[in-house]
């Protein structure tokens, strides 16, 4: 299906379970966002996961966002236990002129839920000729390294910079092996995962998603991986007066309570008398004249202009059930 589609369909599957229109189009915008870049466990797969926890409240539907200065360049955004898209919105909004005004912005987005793919939101700062960093938690999913229960969540960070010639370089990664969320889509999807992903409740490699979930998930990195998650953890959650992964609520169960999570972005000027702009693309272009290197995010960028000549290959099971949420209105 198309984009635009796309977008229509999950605004209107949002809309019918009660949540206000404008919200609703930000959350399929974000959705939609992820699907087109390849990253099904974020786009889609989520609708369902969404409608059943602003049915069961666990999702604020009147959340009121509020935007308020912690100081000259730092802004935190409370996102009420509401969708975490029109935080982010609200954050950027206010965030990228600041940043272009002093030089930096520190966007600290309080009390949140699940924000899909970072690299979305990374992009748009680099779009506006500045470089981004974004941080967020996520529920507990990685043990402290030595460790066997769950602790912090795959905690991804993202960073994009803009550069003299050609789109943004956008870098996207989870602190986890996987993101959480291919499990999940595994799950819902009836596949095995790859051994190396998670370890089961008893702390075994497992190809079972269900007690992959049940279980851990396998930090990039080893020790160091969960040395960067728990930098997350304190930049995500710490700073901006959220839940730790271990307290939050699920992302994907409808009961229990709200995740509450954290996230942070930073936007920052380039200095155009350093030549930034050009050094950036003379680095780029210095790697990919290397035999049988790619830059990160090439396979993204490939994956959004495919979805955009040739629209979105989206699985029947979560195309059938956002088609019924729609309905349902």
């Amino acid at each position: 299906m198309s984009i635009p589609d796309a977008k229509q369909l999950i605004t209107a599957a949002m809309s019918a379970t009660g949540v206000q229109i404008d919200i609703a189009a930000s959350v399929a915008e974000g959705l939609v966002a992820a699907e087109a870049e390849g990253q099904v466990g974020h786009g889609f797969s989520r609708v369902g996961d969404y409608a059943a926890q602003v049915r069961s409240g666990k999702v604020n539907r009147a959340a009121k966002i509020t935007t308020v200065a912690r100081g000259p360049s730092s802004l935190f955004i409370h996102a009420d236990e509401g969708f975490a898209f029109p935080a982010l919105e609200a954050a950027l909004s206010s965030g990228i002129p600041l940043a272009k005004d002093t030089g930096i912005a520190i966007m600290a987005i309080g009390n949140s839920h699940h924000c899909g793919a970072l690299s979305v939101q990374v992009d748009k700062i680099a779009q506006a000729g500045l470089i981004g960093i974004m941080l967020a938690n996520a529920p507990k999913a990685i043990a402290p390294w030595g460790g066997n229960e769950p602790l912090f969540g795959t905690n991804p960070i993202a960073f994009a910079t803009p550069q003299a010639h050609g789109l943004p370089l956008v870098i996207d990664l989870s602190l986890s092996r996987v993101a959480r969320g291919k499990v999940m889509n595994a799950h819902k999807s009836g596949q095995q995962i790859p051994l190396g992903w998670a370890l089961d409740p008893d702390g075994q490699p497992t190809t079972d998603p269900k007690a992959a979930l049940a279980g851990t998930m396998l930090p990039i990195g080893g020790a160091k991986g969960t040395a960067l998650a728990l930098m997350v953890e304190i930049l995500s959650a710490a700073f901006t007066g959220s839940a730790f992964s271990h307290q939050a609520g699920s992302f994907f169960d409808a009961e229990g309570p709200a995740p509450r999570v954290g996230q942070t972005l930073i936007a920052i000027r380039p200095d155009a008398s350093s030549g930034f702009l050009e050094r950036v693309s003379e680095l780029l272009n210095t790697i990919k004249a290397m035999d049988g290197v790619r830059l990160p995010g090439d396979r993204r960028r490939n994956a959004i202009q495919a979805a955009q000549d040739e629209g979105l290959w989206v699985s029947t099971a979560y195309l059938n059930l956002t088609r019924e949420l729609a309905n349902a209105a």
